[in-house]
Order: structure tokens, then C-alpha cells, then sequence
């Protein structure tokens, strides 16, 4: 999450009476306007736009993977080596989403590493500061990413721009089955509550399942392998994510902002190694 702090998200959002749906332009709104830093205002805050935004969540990803792609392909055609277009892969979705899914991945690995029960660990993660877990997740998370990319960008500029797609894509498809309902929030008020259990757990998965087919025909780029592989690291970057996302139900008593920047992180790094060991 990015445009709109917990701070600022209103303390309850009223469910939608039955049947309510947002518009196509509300749903894309919330979703650009609260996981990118691209100048889009959310005109409508309620369950629904929420519902309609995380359901759309990944094509906030498909952009954010686009641009990254096209970042390291004109690195890499440039004269670059493979590891700088991969180091510009990298930081776009850094730089476009302020950083805060990197600050969400340090919070919550200093919330979880403490070992307190829920209510201190999220004291500790509403701190300003980055302990000692949040510093070395990050280190070890962006030195990985590089890594990754960087071999794939050896390969040749088309598999390091699929692997860039694919797993900003599959970063925010994560979000998607996070926001299902029976995912309670940790916290009564802000971003997080306000889309904790907003999609029906048959739409996320059929969004889930639409992005691992996406994954299939950008990866078919090298062929049916290419294409078997590509929506393998989807399924595995999501089934990660989503054994973060249990233990810190277990640990936090639900999710918060930070953690759906923690479960991107990790869904966007497990894409890349999966890519990466093909």
C-alpha cells in the first residue's frame, strides 16, 4: 500500500449493502491510487471500491512489471551488463511505490522477529525506526532480487523483462488473496482494515488463476516450457506468500498495512528465484 497511510485511512469502513458493486474508474482508482505513486486520486472510499481495487490489484502490478521490464531492456540495450538493467529492475518498483512495500518488509520482520505477543509486536512495527531484523530481511531481500534478475538479463533482455512483469504481477496478486474474506485486520482502523476481507474468496482465486495464465502466455516467449515455468513461479511465489500470510495471522492476530507490503515482497522475490533456478 502507498498513496494513502494508515494514518490517514478512516478509522471504519461501512460494508456495501448487497449487490453493491464499484465502477470499473473507482475499482482502478483505489487500486493505482493506493499501490502506486502515480498521480491517481481515490474518489470513493468504501468496501466496495475496496473490493473492486484489490481485485485489480495485479494490473497495478502489470504496470509497475512493464515499466521495470522496459528500464532494464534499454539498460541491457544501452551497453549495460546484466547486472546493472538489473539494478534498474529493481529499484522502479521501489521508486514507484515510494518504498513502502520494502518499509511493510522490514516492519514486519521486525515485528515477527521480536517475538512479543501481538499487541507489542505491533507497537514495534509502528515504529519510525528499522531494527536489526527489518535491516538484514532488506539487505538479503534486495541483494536476492538483483541476483536473480541479473542472471535472468544474461539470458538475454526478454527473460529478464518477462521475470520483471511476472513477479510485480504476481506481488500484487498476493494482495488480492490477502484482502479475501475470513482474513481479519490486526488493527481496528487504518489502510489495512479497510480492505481486509473485502473479496469473496471464489473471485480472488479466480484472479489468482487469471494471473497464472497471464504468467503462462508472457513466459511462452521461450516456449511451452518458458510458459510452464512462468506460471509455476506464480503458484509458488503465491503459495509463499500465503504461508507468510498464516503465520502472521498467527502472530499479529491478522494483517496490517505493513504486511501486505511484507506479502508483495515476498511474492515478488520467490517469483525471481523460481524464474531464475530454470
Amino acid at each position: 500500500m502507498t498513496e494513502t497511510p494508515d494514518s490517514a485511512a478512516p478509522a471504519s469502513v461501512p460494508p456495501p449493502t448487497p449487490g453493491e458493486r464499484a465502477a470499473a474508474g473507482d475499482a482502478l482508482r483505489f487500486a493505482f491510487g493506493t499501490l502506486t505513486v502515480l498521480p491517481v486520486r481515490v474518489h470513493r472510499w468504501d468496501r466496495a471500491a475496496a473490493r473492486g481495487g484489490m481485485l485489480c490489484a495485479p494490473l497495478a502490478g502489470l504496470v509497475v512489471g512493464a515499466v521495470a521490464a522496459a528500464v532494464g531492456a534499454a539498460l541491457l540495450a544501452a551497453g549495460g551488463s546484466p547486472l546493472l538493467a538489473a539494478t534498474g529492475s529493481a529499484a522502479v518498483p521501489a521508486a514507484l511505490t515510494r518504498g513502502l512495500h520494502l518499509d511493510g518488509l522490514a516492519d514486519t520482520a521486525d515485528g515477527l522477529g521480536s517475538g512479543k505477543p501481538p499487541a507489542d509486536a505491533l507497537r514495534v512495527m509502528k515504529q519510525s525506526d528499522i531494527g536489526p531484523f527489518g535491516v538484514i530481511t532488506l539487505l538479503f531481500a534486495l541483494v536476492a532480487q538483483v541476483a536473480a534478475l541479473s542472471g535472468l538479463y544474461a539470458d538475454g533482455w526478454a527473460h529478464g523483462a518477462v521475470a520483471a512483469v511476472v513477479s510485480a504481477t504476481a506481488a500484487r496478486c498476493a494482495l488480492t488473496l490477502a484482502c479475501r474474506r475470513g482474513v481479519p485486520a490486526a488493527r481496528p482502523e487504518g489502510l489495512g482494515a479497510a480492505v481486509a476481507g473485502a473479496v469473496p474468496r471464489g473471485a480472488a482465486a479466480g484472479c489468482a488463476a487469471l494471473v497464472c495464465a497471464a504468467a503462462a502466455a508472457a513466459g511462452a516467449v521461450g516456449g511451452a516450457p518458458g510458459a510452464v515455468h512462468a506460471a509455476l513461479a506464480v503458484v509458488v511465489a503465491l503459495a509463499v506468500a500465503e504461508g507468510l500470510l498464516r503465520h502472521c495471522r498467527r502472530r499479529l492476530d491478522g494483517v496490517t498495512g505493513d504486511v501486505f507490503g511484507a506479502l508483495a515482497e515476498t511474492a515478488a522475490l520467490t517469483a525471481l528465484v523460481v524464474l531464475a533456478l530454470g
